[in-house]
């Protein structure tokens, strides 16, 4: 298997949150009634998996290995990934922050909810077809098949001793959760 086969199945994982947090919108917009905390929970799941264990092994490890092959950060598609990801943490926080004013009485925060759990969305949606069909490719490419191990041992290294033993199984509990809690 390829290191960025992980990073892709990991995707299809990011992409299951992505549908709650769609459809947690859809269902704001019509005038149900969902849980803020759903939200939260949501915002935990990105920041811990997404953010916290995924992009740590994109950023740490596997852009770096790229880069030891000659592909520039700046001015190409690493720049870009890395950008996206910080504009994914800005509107991780602007949901956070809504969602909790939400969950303080504030019936004034369902639009910032709805805005950003979308806005997320649609950003992550593009930028994980752009990573799937583009970056990692490309990654497969240069990267010599010889270095696919240590990459392999960083990504471990991410899991286990970064964000801690059992992380990535908890997030992947939340996603389920999540997902159920939509299908509701």
């Amino acid at each position: 298997m390829k290191a960025t086969q992980i990073l892709m199945e990991e995707h299809r994982v990011i992409e299951r949150v992505l549908n709650t947090l769609e459809a947690g919108a859809a269902k704001l917009e019509q005038g149900q009634n969902v849980r803020p905390g759903f939200f939260i929970e949501a915002t935990d799941f990105v920041k811990g998996f997404a953010d916290g264990c995924h992009h740590m092994k994109e950023e740490g490890v596997l852009f770096k290995a790229m880069n030891a092959q000659g592909v520039p950060t700046e001015g190409g598609p690493i720049g870009v990934m890395l950008a996206e990801h910080e504009m994914g943490r800005s509107y991780t926080r602007a949901l956070r922050e809504a969602a909790l004013r939400l969950q303080n009485g504030d019936s004034t925060a369902v639009k910032a909810v709805i805005e950003n759990a979308r806005g997320y969305a649609a950003l992550l949606r593009q930028h994980i077809f752009k990573e799937d069909n583009i970056l990692f490719p490309m990654a497969d490419r240069v990267v010599p098949q010889a270095e696919h191990d240590s990459i392999f041992e960083g990504f471990e290294h991410v899991e286990h001793e970064e964000t801690g033993e059992g992380v990535h199984e908890k997030y992947l509990a939340l996603a389920e959760a999540l997902e159920k809690e939509m299908q509701n």
